[in-house]
């Protein structure tokens, strides 16, 4: 198959194979012709509600089929889809929509945009007639993707590739026939990637409407789903399940398990390779600006504990201090990338501003340190850095130590103002109170004694979204003015 524009690559398969399952959701199977049409149904809809070629669409659904419907409608029309959570709090939603100007709006309320084109989740009726073909268009982006930040200001990430697809192209091993588990909301970027390439190359896509660490097994176990990608926040909900639970489901027909999206704690990752196999476990790091990015395999990770691996894709990588200036092997700086493409190859921003040297390479903010082979380890993020009593604290590290422990079910940590220490480092906990003795005991076999918390704070909530993502800057702000014993 020749390169072709998105809209296009699956309207041959569905020609190709129309009865075969292209998404399976809530036990029902989608056809590829189901899809197909359905998609192309919203697009006449959309073209005649003004619709044109470049504009940018913003989806603002939960995961299911009318969010795929929806995606190939606004390629078919040569379009750009900007997936959002439907679950933003309305003024930040409405500060992302300002920076994209989308032409259409799909899923709030119409009467939240008066001023703009705006549909709810409206089903598009079947009949028994085909709809009519659309001249085959290619989107300038294939898509862009909103970040409300964990700075707390929103930005929206523009892709700098057009809506073409290559059917050579490698993506992660991923083959034509893959079954595909997308337990993540599609409004990020990996699970709207890797469900897109799964559509688009003939394969399966097994959506879950929300993640839910025994159905994901079974879900495994019943479509005999061979690829998935889960952040360390799943990694970790599905680990803890009950042992005759985990050995109940037929875990055989997978061949790769991704963790990415935050950082994968040492011992989780150690844990999975133990389950699962190292040849089968891997890791990844980047971002949505694909600046940059590394893969490493368990087998690999077992040599090199800790590391998320080498830049793939003809990506370079380096670490660079606060003179400015490169560092060599083994110290830990802030993490630079540079594309093959150079500067600017891979995405534009829309209200936010790279940071970058006078040659053109970029970071994502992360702090880490490069082996002589060139392999990285993180540390956490510059602006997450914890600076208590004059020593450096990267709350990833507090994190994992109190991850470990059973009882906890997720963790946030974040440095409070103290006029003693200059920082005081504060632990949000979902766990009883009642352990917070049995706690420190823990966090004291395992990190030296500046890194253990002054405060904890106990909450029944999760503290990770089901993408792994924390708001950490808002939960620093939030108790910031208050005093915490």
């Amino acid at each position: 198959m020749a390169i072709t524009s998105f809209a296009r690559a699956f309207q041959r398969l569905a020609d190709e194979a129309p009865g075969r399952a292209a998404v399976f959701c809530d036990g029902v199977e989608t056809s590829r012709r189901e899809l197909e049409r359905a998609a192309m149904r919203r697009a006449h809809q959309w073209r005649k509600r003004g619709v044109r070629e470049g504009e940018t669409i913003t989806i603002a659904l939960p995961n299911g089929i009318a969010f795929f419907e929806c995606t190939l409608a606004a390629w078919k029309l040569g379009a750009v889809p900007m997936p959002l959570s439907h679950q933003l709090p309305e003024n930040e939603e409405r500060e992302i929509v300002e920076l994209a100007g989308p032409s259409l709006i799909i899923g709030p309320p119409p009467a939240r945009y008066p001023d703009r084109a705006c549909l709810p989740d409206e089903s598009v009726e079947e009949d028994d007639a085909p709809p009519a073909t659309l001249p085959d268009r290619i989107s300038p982006h294939a898509h862009a993707i909103a970040s409300g930040g964990s700075s707390g200001r929103p930005k929206v990430i523009v892709d700098g590739q057009p809506g073409r697809f290559d059917p050579q192209a490698a993506h992660y091993g991923m083959g034509p026939d893959a079954r595909v588990l997308i337990p993540g909301p599609l409004f990020h970027t990996g699970p709207f990637l890797n469900a897109r390439e799964c559509l688009l190359r003939g394969g399966l896509v097994v959506l879950m409407r929300r993640f839910e660490p025994e159905q994901a097994l079974r879900l495994v176990d019943e479509q005999r789903v061979q690829w998935v990608n889960l952040v360390p926040t799943m990694l970790h909900r599905m680990w803890r399940l009950q042992e005759d639970v985990k050995r109940s489901f037929d875990l055989s027909s997978l061949e790769r398990v991704v963790s990415s999206g935050a950082p994968c704690a040492d011992w989780l990752m150690r844990a999975w390779i133990d389950w699962i196999g190292p040849d089968r476990m891997h890791e990844a790091y980047g971002g949505t600006e694909r600046i940059g990015g590394t893969s490493i395999s368990g087998r690999e990770w077992l040599e090199r504990p800790g590391s998320v691996g080498r830049p793939t894709g003809g990506r370079k990588a380096k670490i660079i201090g606060d003179d400015g200036c490169e560092l060599p092997a083994g110290e830990i700086g802030e993490v630079f990338f540079l594309p093959p493409g150079g500067q600017g190859s891979t995405y534009t921003y829309l209200g936010a501003t790279a940071k970058s040297t006078s040659d053109g390479w970029e970071t994502l903010g992360d702090m880490g340190r490069l082996d002589e082979d060139g392999f990285l380890y993180l540390v956490d993020r510059r602006t997450d850095m914890i600076v208590t009593g004059g020593e450096n604290v990267y709350p990833a590290e507090v994190e994992s130590a109190l991850d470990a422990h059973p009882a906890v079910g997720s963790s946030c940590v974040v440095g409070l103002p103290d006029d003693d220490l200059g920082q005081k480092i504060h632990a949000i906990v979902q766990a009883d109170e009642s352990i917070e003795s049995e706690l420190r005991a823990h966090l004291s076999d395992h990190l030296v004694r500046y890194k253990i918390p002054r405060s904890f704070e106990f909450v029944s909530v999760p503290l990770r979204d089901d993408a792994g993502k924390v708001r950490r800057s808002k939960l620093r702000a939030e108790r910031a003015t208050l005093e915490v014993d």
